[in-house]
């Protein structure tokens, strides 16, 4: 399974810690993550194989969502942060609304990733 790993500036670090806390499920599912160029960066420095795609701004958003709409990416974990604006939003829009269109599972917080792994561990 494809999950790909998406986080502002301010979610960065909330993201990592959040891989770090559920490394085995991803192990032991065999998950394979993709994700934006900076977020996969931090991800890659925490240990974790990452395919990493162009930084958010500069498309990586555009880049992710072709993967879901092609079929490619089973799941999105984009920890946006509420209390920040992105000169980018219409990206963000788009790979929301490509998630919506191709009935991806999208978690915009640690919350509702949390949830989805147990769920797909449960499945196992």
């Amino acid at each position: 399974m494809e999950v790909a790993i998406i986080a502002h500036d301010g979610m960065k670090a909330e993201m990592v810690q959040f891989l770090n806390k559920n490394k085995e499920i991803l192990v032991k599912e065999n998950i394979n993550l993709i994700a934006t160029g900076t977020t996969g960066g931090k991800a890659e420095k925490a240990g974790f194989k990452v395919k990493k795609m162009l930084s958010g701004p500069i498309g990586g958003d555009a880049q992710i969502a072709a993967r879901v709409a092609e079929g490619k990416t089973q799941m999105v974990f984009f920890f946006k942060d509420p209390l920040a604006s992105h000169p980018h939003e219409a990206d963000i829009t788009m790979l929301i609304r490509v998630c919506d269109v191709h009935n991806i599972p999208l978690a915009t917080n640690p919350a509702t990733a949390e949830l989805l792994l147990q769920a797909i561990a449960q499945q196992s």
